[in-house]
């Protein structure tokens, strides 16, 4: 095995979603150097369809607390369709991932007003110091959403070899028209999701949780 790949596979074992985070700044060089990373994502003929959002400091307090106010009175409303359904093993997948989170910081199964609690989680960022919201063009259409989500694949993996924690948010997408009118987003852009990053908060219980991956054998069919 190269250094190059035991350096990747440490990486991606190590990765997880971040959902508490320190106050702390991350330094501008700091970020500076994981969106020069992300942009070498690689694209559809090569369009790196993405264009994002920073936003720092008072700039992500001012969002976190218009997005929470919004999402408290306003219906969904997301530029791409959501799931129409989850089926199968993609439920099951789903529904361990929840109650395994759930059970780390303590709500039991059944409790609906604690899990509603713990999803406005996500509007509050996770209490994270920057956010960046993704952005395609409307005229690349689900190839431009595909390229974006290389790119954040690229953007957390940047993050977490410079010791920054991550967490993509698709919820952050489901209210796209308020998001978009908030940063001043051309109209032509869609919405995919957003990344809170910061430093991760070790003594909070929602960090000591982790998803499961298939194995490779269940997701991959060989032909010879």
């Amino acid at each position: 095995m190269t250094p190059q790949a035991e350096i990747l596979g440490k990486l991606l074992e190590e990765r997880h979603s971040c959902r508490a985070f320190l106050k702390k700044p991350v330094p501008e060089a700091t970020i500076a150097r994981i969106l020069e990373m992300a942009q070498r994502t690689a694209s559809w003929s090569n369009s790196q369809a993405w264009q994002v959002v920073l936003a720092s400091g008072a700039a992500t307090d001012k969002f976190r607390d218009a997005l929470r106010a919004h999402v408290a009175g306003n219906p969904a409303a997301p530029d791409f369709p959501w799931p129409r359904e989850y089926r199968g093993v993609h439920q099951a997948r789903r529904r361990e991932c929840g109650f395994g989170l759930y059970s780390a910081v303590g709500i039991p199964r059944g409790d609906k007003e604690a899990m509603h609690h713990q999803h406005m989680e996500n509007y509050r960022l996770f209490g994270a110091p920057h956010v960046v919201i993704v952005t395609s063009d409307e005229a690349l259409g689900v190839y431009g959403a595909i390229d974006c989500g290389a790119y954040v694949g690229t953007f957390i993996l940047a993050a977490h070899s410079l010791g920054v924690a991550s967490i993509p948010q698709a919820a952050l997408s489901t209210h796209s028209p308020f998001v978009r009118a908030h940063f001043g987003i051309p109209e032509d852009r869609r919405v995919v999701c957003g990344i809170s990053f910061g430093y991760e908060d070790p003594a909070h219980p929602a960090n000591s949780f982790r998803t499961t991956r298939a194995a490779v054998d269940d997701v991959v069919t060989r032909i010879s």
